[in-house]
């Protein structure tokens, strides 16, 4: 059932700022994972961000210039990127570049097409996505909220992946 990234099935998380998305997103990859789904997973960054530090070995070689970094160990890797002049990449470019999956969680990306989850904090007053977004297939919320959409508490992480399992056709 593995693909190649770009034909994975997408599920994202999305919300305002501070409302759980991450814990959400995390919660909802260990379950797949444990559902022995190969899951991949793309966090949005609005800013700029640090991976290495500027004191470690492949710091130094992207403090000295190189458009690419990568990290080889035991068990982990990562290539960065370094180029500042370079147009930012899409989401598209990032999952042409990952490797086959069952499944990817996308954290972020509000205003990409693939199927969301609307996630909403405990006291959130702002507008739901929802309402200007039809990609959002359901909302993560402990509040009462009035949609015509699939609400789910946000701890009911087994009930949200079976929902997005049967919304996406993964099979397990």
């Amino acid at each position: 059932m593995t693909k190649p990234a770009m034909e994975a099935p997408r599920i994202g998380i999305v919300g305002w700022k501070n409302s759980g998305k991450t814990t959400l997103a995390a919660a909802l990859i260990a379950e797949l994972t444990a559902r022995d789904l190969v899951v991949a997973s793309v966090k949005s960054a609005h800013h700029d961000f640090q991976i290495d530090d500027p004191k470690t070995d492949s710091g130094k070689h992207a403090t000295a210039g190189a458009a690419q970094t990568a990290i080889l160990g035991s068990a982990r890797w990562a290539i960065m990127g370094n180029d500042k002049d370079a147009e930012p990449l899409t989401l598209d470019d990032i999952l042409a570049r990952m490797s086959p999956c069952d499944v990817i969680v996308i954290e972020g990306f509000k205003n990409s097409t693939h199927p969301k989850i609307e996630v909403r904090g405990d006291h959130d007053d702002r507008s739901t996505l929802a309402d200007t977004d039809p990609a959002i297939i359901a909302i993560a919320s402990d509040a009462e909220i009035e949609t015509s959409l699939p609400v789910f508490r946000r701890d009911a992480i087994t009930e949200l992946s079976d929902f997005a399992v049967g919304k996406l056709g993964v099979l397990i």
